[in-house]
């Protein structure tokens, strides 16, 4: 299993919390969806002075690749990506 963890920061001027709720609302569905994909979960931070964190969980690295690749990711991604000020990433083998 491979986790997969994203952190970041929203740019200036936008509601924190509408805009996580509207990205959790664009990512969360894709579990059941897209293969390999086990868990995903977006959610408000509180302290590290970044916004927001999502967390998942993969079959392997490869289904992590495919994730990132498949369109319906993409097509979510897109939806919210403008909101988006930073971002940092570590994945890990479970």
């Amino acid at each position: 299993m491979v986790k997969h963890i994203v952190i970041y920061t929203l740019k200036e001027g936008q509601d924190k919390d509408a805009s996580v709720a509207f990205i959790a609302s664009l990512l969360e569905p894709l579990v059941g969806q897209i293969p390999g994909l086990r868990k995903l979960e977006v959610r408000r931070t509180y302290q590290g002075g970044m916004d927001y964190c999502l967390y998942s969980e993969f079959d392997s690295r490869e289904a992590l690749a495919a994730y990132q690749q498949d369109p319906r990711h993409l097509a979510a991604k897109e939806r919210f990506h403008h909101l988006l000020a930073s971002r940092v990433c570590a994945d890990y083998d479970a």
